[in-house]
């Protein structure tokens, strides 16, 4: 009898252990298989989608502050007649975008689903649609925390049937970011790639392990796409890190934009050159060259970025029209065998197939057509990286370190007491007045 308790229990203990194990196994791989965020949109009728702070003097990235009054706007069209029903969410994320562990109550005071009624139809429009606006933080919903945050948009109070998410940043300043750009200090990349050194003062603010708990990303013209985000700081002295390196802070310096404008769709406009209408009006790009064969040209640009404005109307959301946009690059052969796409914030600054252009040999052109709503927009070409995922300009473009280009630094800290993300340091910075 004895003997056989002696087995039951150890069978007992040996059970308990597995099942422990098992679930702090399936605990880990959940959290390494959880979704990164990105910007995104599901629903293929929904275009011109635009996060940004509403103060119109503000700088266009989607970050706004606990300590201060400060909102975003979301905005975006419906190409439909009738309008539908759409509701908001928040998830908090960590560093890296993944799903932070807190509930929404520790992240959210107010409602945690709410509604976005601020719409209205177009007019005088050949394209139809229903324009969506939502501000935030607002009456029904607040941020607590700070960190990495995305707005989770869906239909028919049905939280499965996503129609688009959007990455943007709530900061609980607490320390100082300095930074500096200039040519790589590694001869091998001087003349075509930037260096971004930078320091983090933390003299007001306790880090006790900012090796480990220290994370920071790196972005060159808000594009997530090619971010820096894993680099430790060299050394700590005096209460402030110290990035200081030869390879691991580098950007291709990419060259100035191209850009048109179709704000209206009656004059003449800038890169356009002709217009004619069938069902929409069309308007046909002047046909671009390839640039990376040519040496660096200063032009004002607006870093890849757009403007969405109609001038045509009165300047609202709802009488602007779409177009049918004729883009054309000639090139005696094929650049790469992974295609050529156009790229900007008119594709979310990422490669997408909608805007991979079709090569014509029997032309020497690359081509391609896409429907976009009257703005004034900054584009370029790129092919891919040999991750298939990354986009390249070397080919297409050129990269040279004189280039002029905005940068932002995020310093992230972990929160050991709620074991979160927080978001504590930021600085937004261009090329050409943070030279040493």
């Amino acid at each position: 009898m004895y003997q056989k308790t002696i087995i039951y229990h150890y069978h007992s203990v040996r059970n308990f252990v597995l099942c422990f194990i098992i679930t702090i196994s399936n605990f880990v791989f959940s959290q390494d298989e959880k979704t990164v965020y990105t910007n995104q949109t599901f629903d293929p009728l929904i275009e011109s989608v635009l996060l940004t702070s509403v103060s119109e003097t503000a700088d266009p990235v989607p970050l706004i502050s606990l300590v201060e009054t400060t909102k975003l706007q979301l905005s975006f069209d419906l190409l439909k007649t009738n309008n539908e029903f759409y509701q908001y969410t928040f998830i908090h994320c960590d560093a890296n975008w993944k799903e932070s562990n807190m509930n929404k109550n520790e992240f959210l005071s107010g409602n945690f689903n709410n509604s976005i009624s601020d719409f209205s139809f177009s007019t005088n429009t050949y394209q139809k649609y229903v324009s969506y606006r939502c501000v935030f933080p607002n009456n029904d919903v607040k941020f607590t925390r700070s960190g990495n945050y995305v707005i989770k948009v869906y239909r028919d109070f049905n939280e499965d049937d996503v129609v688009l998410i959007r990455r943007f940043m709530v900061i609980d300043p607490k320390v100082t970011v300095t930074a500096t750009v200039n040519s790589a200090t590694d001869v091998k990349f001087r003349f075509s790639k930037q260096e971004v050194d930078f320091n983090v003062d933390f003299k007001n603010f306790n880090i006790p392990n900012p090796f480990s708990d220290v994370k920071v990303s790196i972005l060159q013209n808000n594009n997530w796409t090619n971010a820096i985000t894993d680099l430790k700081p060299n050394f700590v002295n005096n209460a402030q890190l110290v990035y200081n390196y030869e390879t691991g802070n580098l950007f291709p310096g990419g060259n100035e934009f191209r850009q048109f404008d179709i704000r209206s769709l009656r004059f003449f406009s800038y890169g356009v050159a002709d217009k004619f209408i069938d069902s929409m009006t069309n308007a046909v790009l002047k046909t671009d060259e390839l640039k990376a064969h040519l040496q660096y040209f200063s032009q004002a640009d607006f870093n890849g970025k757009r403007a969405i404005q109609n001038k045509d109307g009165s300047k609202n959301l709802t009488d602007g029209d779409y177009a049918i946009v004729h883009f054309t690059l000639k090139s005696n052969n094929e650049i790469s065998p992974d295609g050529v796409y156009i790229f900007g914030e008119l594709t979310d600054w990422q490669i997408k197939e909608k805007f991979k252009m079709d090569y014509y040999p029997e032309k020497r052109i690359y081509y391609k057509s896409v429907k976009l709503k009257q703005s004034y927009y900054n584009y370029e070409y790129v092919t891919l990286s040999d991750d298939k995922i990354t986009p390249e300009t070397t080919f297409t473009e050129g990269n040279h370190f004189e280039t002029e280009n905005d940068y932002d630094i995020y310093v992230y800290h972990k929160n050991q007491q709620f074991g979160y993300d927080e978001l504590i340091g930021y600085l937004h910075f261009n090329s050409n007045t943070n030279r040493r």
